[in-house]
């Protein structure tokens, strides 16, 4: 990792960047039940203390983006919220959700630790500063359709209001034809912006679009895509996951089956140490 990034605390125990551990940042892409998200959060404790791993708790309250106008989008914000703040509750975990429009960013402010910006809505001006307003951690993701240097510019509008704990996080680029390339350069040209970089290995193997009416995906490329950018230098892998990924509602076909993210997490490890300590 030829830069050092800085660190950046989500709470007390969790952080990200500098010479910390990877940042997990693992759950469903929607929230579909209650019981759905406190049976994944206790696997992924489990998961990620048995790694050593520090832990963020994912899952969308609304999928605002779906392909179908019949798509499932989740329970929405206010039944959303009160099951992530059981899950933080339950488990002492720190919770990440995304946010699509400004006045949902003080509610989420109020439960998740981590505000989200969507990828395709990281050139939103209002929303990036309606999040970073919070005081809460803001985790941007690099739209499909952005070269990674201009990410400095959502940097600057996050900074603009105060922030000071920013995270960037790389899903591949699209060129159209339902597909995702992922370029490693790009994970170098974040990193350069100073802050910690998180991939997120499931959105990378999504097929956007390829379904008719829902995204399709390789979830069998999760594991390699995660090992190149760990070879590549990353602070945090995103992972979605699910019991049964078949049966999931949202990104069934590129998320991964939750038995398998102690081997991916193994190999990723065992990268990444070998890259910090060559």
């Amino acid at each position: 990792m030829a830069v050092k990034t800085r660190r950046v605390e989500i709470c007390q125990s969790v952080a990200a960047g500098g010479d910390g551990p990877l940042l997990l940042i693992a759950g469903p892409c929607v929230i579909e039940s209650k019981r759905q998200c406190t049976t994944l959060a206790r696997r992924l404790r489990d998961i990620a203390g048995e790694a050593c791993l520090p832990l963020v708790f994912k899952a969308s309250f609304d999928k605002a983006n779906r392909s179908s106008p019949a798509s499932f989008r989740g329970p929405g914000l206010e039944r959303g919220l009160e099951i992530l703040g059981e899950v933080k509750a339950r488990y002492g975990i720190p919770i990440l959700t995304d946010i699509h429009e400004t006045h949902q960013a003080e509610p989420v402010a109020a439960v998740a630790d981590v505000l989200q910006i969507p990828a395709f809505l990281c050139r939103q001006t209002d929303l990036i500063q309606a999040a970073a307003a919070t005081g809460r951690v803001v985790n941007i993701k690099k739209g499909q359709f952005l070269a990674p240097e201009d990410m400095r510019l959502a940097v600057e509008k996050a900074q603009a209001v105060g922030a000071s704990r920013i995270l960037l996080t790389e899903r591949g680029t699209s060129f159209g034809y339902h597909n995702l390339v992922v370029d490693l350069r790009s994970l170098a040209i974040l990193r350069g912006l100073g802050w910690p970089v998180v991939f997120d290995a499931t959105h990378s193997a999504q097929l956007p679009g390829a379904g008719g009416t829902c995204s399709g995906g390789q979830r069998e490329f999760v594991p390699l895509l995660a090992r190149g950018a760990a070879a590549a230098g990353i602070d945090g892998l995103f992972v979605e996951v699910a019991v049964d990924p078949a049966k999931a509602k949202s990104d069934a076909a590129n998320s991964l089956a939750v038995r398998h993210l102690p081997d991916l997490l193994r190999s990723v490890g065992r990268i990444r140490d070998a890259i910090r300590n060559p």
